[in-house]
This record gives C-alpha cells, structure tokens and sequence, in this order.
C-alpha cells in the first residue's frame, strides 16, 4: 500500500522552523506580494480592459492558484526539505520513479535565473527612491521625467550600482537564517507595507480622479476584454503567488505538522489579490487625476506615475512612501525565490549557510549583470530571436520553467502521492472538499499551465 504524504524518511535533522504558523503566513504573504503586484498587476489591468481582466483574474486565482499553491505547500510539509529531496524522497516513499525530482531542478533552476533580473528592475526602485528623497525631478516636465527613465536604462554603472545593493541586502538577510534573519526582516517590513498601502489609497481617495479608477477596476465590461487578456489573467494568476519555482514548497517545509495547508493557503492568495488591487487603486486614481495613460506598460511607475506625484500636494512623502513600499515588495519575494536555491545547496554540501548565502548571491550578481548590459553596452547582444539578454531570461522562465514547475506539482501532489485520508489531515481539509481539491489541481490546473504554456511560447 502506498504511503501518504507523512513519511519518516523526509526528516532532516535539524531543520529550521517557523516560530508559529503566523510568521509563516506574513513570509508566505510576502513571498507572494512583490514586484508583480504593485508594478506588473496595475500596467497589466491597464493594457486589457479593466474590470472585465480583473473577475477573469480573481477567477482563475481560485480555480488554479490555490490549488496548486495548496499541493506546493503540502509537499514542502510533508518533505521537511529541499525541493529537489521533497520531490525525490516522497516518489520513492509512494513508490514512484526519482525522475520526479527533476521537477525540483527546475524549479530552482527558475528561481536561480528569474533573481538575476528581478533585482535589476528592484534596483530601478532604489534608485527612485533616491530621486524623491533627493527631489531631483522637482519642476521638471513630463517630458524631463521620461528622459530621465531612458538615461537610467542607458547607465550601466547606476544599474549595477542598485543591481548590487539590493542583492547586497538580499543575501545579508537569507545569510542570517530562518528565525534571525527572514522572520525577522518580513514580520516588520509586511505590516509596515500595508500600512503604506493604506495611506496611498486614502490619499487616492480624496483625487478627483477617485471614482473613474474605482470604476475602470471593477465594472465589468466584457466588450474590452480581448483572448490575449484571458491568457494573460491566467497567466498572472499562477505567477502572482510565488507557483513553480520551489518557494513556497521550501517554505512549507518549516511549517511544523499540524499546521493547516488549506485555510492558510486561501488567507496567502486573498492577502496577495489585495495588494494588488489596493496597488490599482492607489496608482489609477493618480494616473486619471492628471490624463496620464493607464495602458502605458512597464513605464507605467516609473514614467507615469512620478509625473503625476510631482503635479500633487505632498507629491515628494508620497514618492517616498510608494518606492519604500516597491522595496520592501521586491524585497520579501527576493528572499524567497533564493531561499530554495540555498537550501538546496547547503544540505547537499553541509556548507554553512551564510558562505552558501554569498556563494549563491555572487553567481546572481554576475548574471544580473548580463542582464542589465542588455539595456545598454549589449542592446544589440541577442540569446532567443530578436530578444536581448534581459528578454532572454524572462521569457524562458516565465513561459517555459515555471509552468513546467507548476505542471509537475500539480500532477505530483495529486496522482502520484497517496491519496489515504492522512493526505486530508496533512491538508487540513474535509472529506466532502477533498475531491474538490483533486480536480482542481490534478486537472483543471494542469490544463491551464498548459494554455498559459503554449500561449506564451506561440
């Protein structure tokens, strides 16, 4: 008979833990709430219609996101390890082939190469954060303020400058461990994110471009809401919550046994929608105030939205507050995407974790040094097509590795690992909401992170 997901065998000893399962719940949170939220979400509603793209959004959240989320975090509670071990030690314990691990490999792969990059757009955060506290765009133009976003993708040496300082920061804190360093750093900054959130929006509030963001987020209008968008939803939806890339499965395995995979995982995915929709309603309502365009893509926070902060009141604290609030996003889910990577490599190697730390941050650094060069010295350097560098690295994660990840789990947690009724108890879940769960992740998400595949290599 097969085993479930409780096994001896995935014991490590000495495995870190979460102090409680609400520490596990803010870092979880955080791993979610990230650049995707506050910078990627907002220019992504803007660019497919609105309302109509957001209920396709929340929709797909519930139907895919979580259940796959809930088989990710499982499988790391049960595992007590790396991905990689999870995925190894649990197919032999329910008697399946150890090829499964290589779903493990990619997953760390993913989070290895989506930080090279993801801390150079975190490093563009830095560095205007800097503009305001300095109010260097005081009484410049619209026109000044574009300028000022293309000289900074022309400078290499300001990207490495910021590139390096916030994988600096990374690095220091995932050294310090577990408890000293991730609990510590999340457990204040998560809160102080919300909080900055909720002041942004109650600003929005008093905008007279208030009503038409309320509106264009959340009336439905179908007539605007084209295929491309559907498959963008869907695609945002699995992205958003940290799927495929060994996070939250490595974060689960610091969850003590008797935590509840279920109710936890609905309270992650609710946290993260609403960052992102508090996100909308803090930018939209500034963009509508000043006739800005809402669909401006990725320059929407950083063209867009600094031209707006300099015609308000107060434009320079607000400035401030937003890009401390992109920080501490981009921050928390950069802990996270390297977490797995160093678990990986400091139980397979015994090496402590602060060398293992900066072994790993150096390599990061290096690559996301190719990928800044590709806005500047190495525009013309092409890896995929007519992609640069940069390009490169997002597409082949974003649109081949994570969804593999996020296949793999899905079809991992839900037909090979046992289906006995300590598998329910692991998930916190009743009888009757159990074969609810199954479908959803065993068949409706793989199908999906198939579409969101195949879309985004067509």
């Amino acid at each position: 008979m097969k085993k479930s997901f409780n096994t001896e065998e995935q014991k490590t000893t000495g495995h870190s833990q979460w102090s409680n399962r609400g520490v596990f719940l803010l870092v979880a949170i955080g791993s979610a709430v990230g650049l995707g939220n506050i910078w990627k979400f907002p220019y992504i509603v803007g660019e497919n219609g609105g309302g109509a793209f957001v209920l396709v959004y929340l929709l797909c959240i519930v139907l895919v996101g979580v259940p796959v989320l809930i088989a990710e975090i499982a499988l790391g509670k049960s595992a007590q390890s790396n991905p990689v071990s999870a995925f190894s030690n649990l197919a032999v314990a329910c008697k399946a082939n150890r090829f499964w691990a290589l779903f493990g490999y990619v997953g760390i792969i993913s989070g290895f190469l989506i930080l090279s990059f993801y801390s150079v757009v975190a490093g563009w955060s830095l560095e205007y954060l800097r503009v305001f506290i300095q109010n260097d765009l005081l009484g410049s133009d619209a026109r000044a303020v574009e300028q000022y976003f293309t000289q900074l993708l022309a400078s290499p040496n300001t990207l490495l400058l910021w590139h390096s300082v916030f994988m600096l920061l990374t690095v220091a804190i995932a050294a310090r461990g577990v408890r000293k360093g991730i609990e510590k750093i999340i457990t204040w900054s998560m809160p102080i994110l919300f909080v900055i959130l909720v002041i942004l929006v109650l600003y929005a509030t008093q905008l007279e471009g208030f009503s038409k963001a309320f509106d264009y987020l959340f009336v439905v209008d179908f007539s605007k809401l084209t295929t491309d968008g559907v498959l963008i939803a869907l695609g945002h939806s699995f992205f958003t919550l940290s799927l495929g890339m060994g996070a939250m499965m490595v974060y689960g395995s610091y969850l003590q046994k008797d935590t509840p995979v279920v109710k936890l995982s609905f309270m992650i995915a609710i946290a993260d929608t609403l960052v992102a929709l508090m996100a909308g309603l803090a930018i939209f309502p500034l963009i509508f105030t000043y006739g800005l365009q809402s669909a401006s893509g990725p320059s929407l926070l950083f063209i867009s939205l600094p031209n707006a902060l300099l015609n308000l009141p107060f434009g320079q604290f607000f400035g401030i507050a937003f890009f401390f609030l992109l920080l501490i996003a981009a921050l928390s889910s950069a802990i996270s995407i390297l977490e797995p990577v160093l678990s990986f490599v400091q139980q397979k190697t015994r090496l402590s974790r602060r060398f293992t730390a900066y072994l790993i941050g150096s390599i990061v650094w290096l690559i996301g040094i190719s990928a800044l060069l590709a806005f500047n010295n190495w525009s013309d350097v092409h890896l995929l097509g007519e992609r640069n560098i940069f390009d490169s690295l997002d597409y082949v994660t974003t649109n081949i590795l994570l969804p593999l990840g996020g296949f793999g789990i899905s079809i991992f947690a839900v037909w090979v690992v046992s289906k006995q009724s300590s598998t329910r108890k692991l998930l916190g879940i009743s009888d009757s909401k159990y074969p609810i769960w199954r479908i959803s992740a065993g068949i409706i998400a793989p199908i999906v992170i198939g579409v969101i595949a195949w879309n985004g290599l067509s």
